[in-house]
């Protein structure tokens, strides 16, 4: 039974003109994407969005809430945790501002997708309930990008929440597809009070569902999901509490992962650098 990966159907003409120099790859944008943590009684649980089948890109995937950096992401902000020059060390850049846009991303984009705020009005507390209108009003103001992140915090007096977050890995898109990313995946807890919500306008589902479920379901091919979906989850999988978890970033690779493809005969193999479950090898008939 084929398994749920995603694999759009015009990635091996891309993939044939590439190899032929005819294809210019295009420049991976920043972005971020957090994959948000509670307890249950059987283990931790993630949010995850289903991508709308209308979307260009990995529409009817699982994934996580996340997207681009804005250009304004690295204007100045209250900052607490690590400090950016650490933040840089840990993301593999020698640019703070580079650090700050993709931390800033991550925490603005967790609240624009899932209503979920990593900030707080102290270095050492956290906003509670975030779904009365006027919060309302800001996330829409943030994802119409009428209001910037930093104006956002400065309005309401709060500052970010650096150390509440983990960083996990980092994947850039292949150089063959159109739409290119270079994704730093963090993982962080559902703070106390707040809860998440279906506000999304990318995402037509939203779940709160275990590790090992969610990846039952890839293998079994009911649930769609890009390849560094399934990494992450797979390595989210042996740890037993939400805690248990987010000690365990530091000692995450943020090494990046970024797909290769060569050709073989008439054929196409592509494969992710240490993870070989994603290979495909693609004939003109299709991949297998």
């Amino acid at each position: 039974m084929p398994n749920g990966q995603w694999y759009p159907p015009e990635w091996p003409d891309r993939i044939r003109a590439l190899a032929a120099g005819e294809l210019v790859p295009a420049t991976p944008k920043r972005a971020a994407t957090v994959m948000l943590l509670r307890d249950g009684t059987d283990g931790p649980a993630v949010h995850m969005l289903r991508r709308r089948t209308s979307m260009a890109f990995a529409g009817g995937a699982y994934a996580y809430p996340g997207g681009g950096v804005d250009p304004r992401d690295d204007r100045p902000v209250g900052w607490a945790g690590p400090s950016l020059e650490t933040w840089a060390a840990r993301l593999g850049t020698d640019d703070t501002a580079v650090a700050q846009a993709v931390v800033c991303a991550a925490v603005r984009e967790t609240f624009e997708e899932a209503g979920v705020l990593l900030a707080g009005p102290t270095a050492d507390t956290v906003v509670g309930d975030t779904t009365g209108d006027d919060w309302e009003a800001d996330r829409q103001g943030l994802v119409d990008r009428d209001l910037s992140f930093a104006q956002f915090l400065e309005r309401r007096s709060l500052v970010l929440r650096s150390d509440l977050l983990g960083a996990w890995a980092r994947w850039i898109t292949p150089e063959f597809e159109q739409r290119r990313y270079d994704t730093w995946f963090f993982v962080a807890a559902l703070p106390e009070g707040q809860r998440t919500r279906d506000v999304s306008t990318e995402a037509d589902r939203t779940a709160w569902i275990r590790p090992a479920e969610a990846i039952a379901g890839y293998d079994k091919g009911e649930l769609l999901m890009m390849p560094p979906t399934v990494a992450t989850l797979r390595a989210l999988e042996p740890h037993a509490t939400v805690a248990d978890t987010l000690a365990a970033a530091s000692r995450q690779s943020l090494d990046p992962v970024l797909a290769r493809a060569r050709l073989e005969g008439g054929d196409v193999v592509l494969s992710w650098p240490g993870h070989e479950e994603f290979t495909k090898h693609v004939s003109r008939g299709g991949p297998r």
